[in-house]
């Protein structure tokens, strides 16, 4: 049997500079590539996080991408674990990020462990989590 793993995401932003800055320092990832002017795009951009890649790109020319939303099909958020969430927490409130509050609490428990949510420049929704088992 072969081996299968998740290698990229895509994200497309109208923000950007502002969706590099959140990626970079706020979740960490190393910008691998970056490519201007592709295919019609202003930017194609590769992010790596461990083995785990980020492609980032804006629309095609004179182009406005529709706003996220997460009550539509397909992918609502994507989940990273850290190894010490309430520490993260306290970096990402130190950059001014804001996170999306459960029941008035940033971090919360849902069964096995605990969890909180960051929502990027773009709209995209990133859980952080605890635990590392589901």
């Amino acid at each position: 049997m072969t081996k299968n793993y998740v290698h990229h995401l895509c994200i497309q932003t109208n923000t950007y500079l502002e969706s590099v800055e959140f990626y970079t320092k706020a979740l960490s990832f190393e910008i691998v590539e970056e490519s201007p002017n592709f295919h019609g795009r202003e930017f194609n951009t590769w992010l790596k996080l461990g083995a785990f890649y980020i492609e980032l790109q804006t629309g095609k020319q004179d182009e406005k991408l529709a706003v996220a939303n997460s009550n539509s099909e397909g992918l609502v958020h994507f989940c990273l674990w850290v190894e010490n969430l309430q520490q993260e927490v306290e970096r990402l409130k130190e950059l001014k990020y804001c996170f999306i509050l459960k029941n008035g609490e940033v971090i919360y428990r849902v069964e096995n462990g605990y969890l909180c949510k960051i929502k990027a420049p773009e709209g995209t929704i990133i859980e952080l989590r605890s635990n590392k088992e589901i």
